[in-house]
């Protein structure tokens, strides 16, 4: 099974646990094995089965609390 791995510019993340937040929600997207959330550099990647849409991500953040700034 191949892949896709995206990385996504969060912005107020601040903290651990902002981290694992967000962590949380995107990990609830269809598709989505894996994500990591970095709270030091902005920066989520997350790995998934397939492309993700970029609406579902930006809701999934904006439900950690956060805001999505765009694909990095």
């Amino acid at each position: 099974m191949s892949t896709v791995t995206t990385t996504y510019k969060v912005t107020g993340m601040t903290c651990g646990h902002c981290e694992g937040a967000v962590n949380s929600e995107v990990s609830e997207i269809d598709g989505v094995t894996e994500v990591k959330a970095v709270a030091s550099t902005g920066l989520v990647t997350v790995t998934s089965t397939r492309e993700l849409d970029d609406e579902a991500v930006r809701a999934a953040v904006d439900e950690a609390g956060y805001e999505l700034a765009g694909r990095a």
